[in-house]
């Protein structure tokens, strides 16, 4: 014996982290701080009462994104440039308009919530924190090579475990809570609806169907590979690889969500706080409950998980937009030989940026994401369930019926849930 390591000696944990990519950075991306307000609020306003959805919109979010990073990995082109083969381009310009859109105030929303944050933690001013957090997002994209910056999104995604921490910090009644998860009172006010609806319209996102499709043709890109329907045998490891990546992301990102709802319903909705507009007034309102290192823990999860999620909004938008006009998009790709890609990127951020100036509230500009979110959402996640289907654009990996049967069902539910919320904006105004 030697004392030499063999290969298989290696941790399964780090393998693990090492065979996860673009599943697990999508769906840690779906708690930004945006997301951590809307779970925030559901805790607070109706304590353990959500805990459900979690549970609910899990099988839906699997599904989808299986479905964007297959079109992506079997295709190898991204999501817009495959809808374009079903649809007419002036449909896939005007949903592509009505993303940006979107992720633009969410931007706008993510990049306030962090500068926030970070004024509650260090102090300072806000505008400041803002600008810094946007330059040294676009730049970060700009000019760190794709295969460099990729792993420090993955381990951004570390950060989201202050959410579990912070769990654990405070005093929660679990037998109650785990039953309210199982076995939910029926509630029937009209804001207990509007507040499903908002779990779902920010748990399925658009953005995040863009994001990984394309993130699965850069990583073919970055090793070389072809697409997958060009190989006339093989394959299969690729999708298993896809199927565990994705799989261990959603349950990820929803274990987030149930520690965020389970944290704000044990400490604000137990101590007669039902009303948060805001990622970082949830973590002020749990300062003088739950103490400092709650707080602390608390605002900076706000940060870290926006500066993994607004590279993920700006850059699912400029893909969009490049696949559509046929640019070249790649993160892989200069920012000289690349314009249009990275000026996208810019523009999406600096006006998110700049709409910190303009007055316009926090809240307003996540009710405006989650109307078109949820206008995008449904049409594109039909028209990907038609892709997936498609003998002639997948070969012979076009879905198995599990899946599309999954994904059909969650475009409904996704569907109903969008009239509710456009029923419901249509109502309050």
């Amino acid at each position: 014996m030697n004392g030499s390591k063999r290969p298989g000696s290696r941790k399964p944990r780090m393998m693990l982290f090492r065979l996860l990519g673009p599943g697990l950075v999508t769906g840690a991306a779906d708690d930004d701080p945006s997301g951590i307000a809307t779970y925030s609020q559901a805790g607070a306003q109706f304590g353990y009462g959500l805990l459900w959805t979690v549970f609910l919109t899990l099988p839906f979010m699997i599904a989808i994104q299986l479905v964007s990073a297959q079109i992506g990995r079997v295709t190898g082109k991204g999501l817009a440039a495959n809808v374009m083969e079903v649809t007419p381009r002036w449909l896939v310009l005007a949903l592509v308009f009505l993303l940006v859109a979107a992720n633009t105030f969410n931007i706008a929303a993510d990049i306030a919530a962090m500068a926030e944050a970070l004024s509650l933690v260090i102090g300072g001013l806000n505008h400041e924190h803002a600008l810094i957090f946007a330059a040294t997002s676009t730049l970060l994209q700009a000019f760190v090579p794709y295969h460099r910056y990729a792993p420090v999104l993955k381990l951004l995604t570390l950060t989201l475990f202050a959410y579990v921490a912070t769990a654990f910090t405070v005093e929660i009644p679990w037998s109650k809570a785990l039953l309210a998860s199982v076995w939910p009172k029926a509630h029937v006010s009209a804001g207990y609806l509007l507040m499903v609806v908002a779990v779902f319209g920010t748990t399925i996102s658009p953005y995040l169907f863009f994001w990984q499709a394309s993130q699965e043709v850069e990583e073919m890109k970055r090793k070389a590979r072809r697409p997958l329907r060009e190989l006339s045998r093989g394959g299969d490891p690729e999708l298993d690889r896809i199927k565990v990546d994705t799989t261990v992301g959603m349950i990820f990102s929803n274990a987030i969500a149930f520690f965020i709802i389970l944290t704000t319903a044990s400490v604000l909705n137990a101590n007669g706080v039902t009303s948060i507009d805001s990622a970082t007034q949830a973590a002020e309102a749990l300062r003088p409950l739950a103490g400092e290192f709650t707080f602390a823990l608390f605002a900076l999860g706000i940060i870290g998980t926006g500066l993994l999620a607004i590279p993920v909004l700006a850059g699912s938008a400029a893909y969009g937009v490049s696949e559509v006009f046929g640019w070249q998009s790649s993160l892989q790709d200069k920012a000289t030989d690349a314009v249009e890609f990275y000026s996208i990127i810019a523009a999406a951020t600096v006006i998110g940026f700049a709409l910190g100036f303009t007055g316009i509230d926090a809240i307003r500009m996540l009710v405006w994401s989650a109307v078109l979110n949820g206008i995008v959402a449904v049409p594109i996640m039909a028209m990907m369930m038609v892709i997936v289907s498609n003998a002639r654009l997948m070969g012979r990996f076009k879905a198995r019926r599990w899946l599309v049967a999954l994904g059909w069902l969650g475009t409904a539910v996704m569907a109903v849930a969008v009239v509710a919320l456009l029923w419901s904006s249509m109502t309050r105004s």
